[in-house]
C-alpha cells in the first residue's frame, strides 16, 4: 500500500511539472535572463578527411538574454565563449586548439556573439543575425533558432527558457589556417547550440 501511494504521489508531481511547462514563447515573462552554463552547450563539427564529422565543445560559456514575449523581434542575446575551454576526445588536440595556431586563447581568451536583428519564421522559430568575433575578427552570422520551452525552475521558482540553434561558419574567415593538419579537415564548421536562460530578479 505504501508503494502504491508513493507511485500516485510521483505521478501527481509529474503531472504538475508537465502542466507548468509551456512550448508557447508568449507564456515566458518579458525581462532579463542569464545563461545557465550548467545546462547550456555549444558544440562544433568539422569534416575530417571528408569521411566523418569531428565534434568538439566548449565547457565554459556565459550570456545574457533580453526577452520580449510580445515582440520577440525586439529581443537581444549576447554569448561569450571561453576559447581555452575547448574540449574534444583528444587531450593533445585540446592543447593545439587552444594554442597559437587555432584559437590562441592566451591572446584571445573569448569568442563573442552579439545579436543585431531577430526575424520570426514561425510560432516558435526565428533567425538571429549577429556579429561573431573570434581571434579579434568579426563576421556576420545567422542562427536558425527554435524556442524549445519554458517553465518555472523547480528549485528557485525563477522562469527558465530554452533555445536550440544551428549555424554554419568558415574557419578561414576567422584566420584559422596554417595548421599542419589543415589538409585533412574541411573549411565549413557547423555550430550546434543548446541554451538555457534563467530569468533575473529586477
Amino acid at each position: 500500500m505504501r508503494s502504491f501511494f508513493i507511485a500516485v504521489f510521483a505521478l501527481a508531481c509529474t503531472a504538475v511539472a508537465a502542466s507548468a511547462q509551456s512550448a508557447d514563447p508568449k507564456q515566458a515573462p518579458t525581462g532579463r535572463y542569464k545563461m545557465d552554463p550548467r545546462h547550456s552547450q555549444i558544440l562544433f563539427a568539422i569534416a575530417h578527411q571528408g569521411v566523418t564529422d569531428y565534434y568538439g565543445r566548449f565547457d565554459k560559456v556565459s550570456g545574457t538574454l533580453a526577452f520580449d514575449h510580445a515582440e520577440p523581434e525586439k529581443s537581444a542575446v549576447s554569448v561569450t565563449i571561453d576559447t581555452g575551454s575547448v574540449d574534444t576526445p583528444s587531450p593533445e588536440l585540446n592543447g593545439t586548439l587552444a594554442g597559437k595556431t587555432v584559437f590562441d586563447a592566451q591572446d584571445f581568451p573569448a569568442a563573442i556573439f552579439k545579436s543585431t536583428a531577430i526575424t520570426r519564421t514561425g510560432p516558435t522559430t526565428g533567425k538571429i543575425t549577429g556579429d561573431l568575433t573570434i581571434r579579434n575578427v568579426t563576421k556576420p552570422v545567422t542562427l536558425a533558432a527554435t524556442f524549445t520551452g519554458g517553465r518555472p525552475d523547480q528549485m528557485s521558482g525563477d522562469y527558465v527558457v530554452g533555445f536550440r540553434a544551428t549555424a554554419a561558419i568558415k574557419r578561414t574567415d576567422f584566420g584559422i589556417t596554417g595548421m599542419i593538419w589543415e589538409p585533412f579537415v574541411g573549411d565549413d564548421v557547423k555550430l550546434i547550440i543548446e541554451a538555457a536562460f534563467q530569468q533575473q530578479k529586477e
